[in-house]
C-alpha cells in the first residue's frame, strides 16, 4: 500500500469514528472560527484592547498568527498538492482552494495556541491543537500529513518569533 493509500485510509476511518452529526457540527463551527486565522487575529487585537500594559506583546502575538498564515498560503502553492478526492471521502465543506499541504487552519492554529498560551501563562489554548487537525480530516479537506505539517509549520514560527520577541524587549 502506498503513503497515499494510507492516508486515504485513515482519512476514511476518521472519518467513520466521527459520523455523528454533532461531531460533524462541531468541525464546520471550527472551520468557519479558523477561517483565514481571522478568529486568532481577533484575539491578539482583543488582547491588545484588553491589556495595555502588554499591547505590544498582544500585537505581535497577533502579527505572528497573521504570517503564519501567510507563508502557509505560499508553501501551499508551491506545494500544490491536491485535496482528497477519493469517492469514499465525504467533503463536508467548501474550501478556498484546491490546494491541501500544508493545512493552514492547522498552522494558524498552533502558531495561535503557543503565542497566547504563553501570553496567558496558561496552558489550555494548546488543546486547541489537536481538536482543530482531526477536525480538518473529519470534514475530509486534508490528509493526516496535511494538518501534521500546518502544525509543524505553526509550531515552528512560534518557537522562533519567541526567542526573538524576547531578544527585544
Amino acid at each position: 500500500m502506498s503513503a497515499q493509500e494510507h492516508e486515504v485510509a485513515a482519512l476514511i476511518g476518521v472519518q467513520s469514528l466521527t459520523a455523528s452529526a454533532g461531531i460533524r457540527t462541531g468541525a464546520v463551527i471550527l472551520s468557519h472560527v479558523g477561517e483565514h486565522g481571522l478568529s486568532w487575529i481577533a484575539l491578539g487585537l482583543l488582547g491588545a484592547r484588553l491589556d495595555p500594559g502588554r499591547r505590544s506583546r498582544w500585537l505581535g502575538a497577533a502579527a505572528t498568527v497573521a504570517g503564519t498564515h501567510g507563508l502557509s498560503i505560499v508553501i501551499k502553492r508551491v506545494v500544490r498538492r491536491h485535496r482528497p478526492s477519493d469517492p469514499r471521502i465525504q467533503v463536508l465543506v467548501a474550501t478556498p482552494s484546491d490546494w491541501s499541504f500544508p493545512s493552514s487552519h492547522a498552522a494558524s492554529t498552533t502558531a495561535a495556541a503557543m503565542v497566547y498560551s504563553g501570553l496567558l501563562r496558561r496552558r489550555w489554548p494548546l488543546f486547541s491543537i489537536p481538536v482543530m487537525m482531526t477536525s480538518r480530516v473529519i470534514l475530509g479537506v486534508h490528509y493526516p500529513s496535511d494538518v501534521l505539517g500546518g502544525a509543524l509549520i505553526g509550531a515552528a514560527i512560534a518557537r522562533w518569533v519567541a526567542p526573538a520577541r524576547r531578544a527585544t524587549r
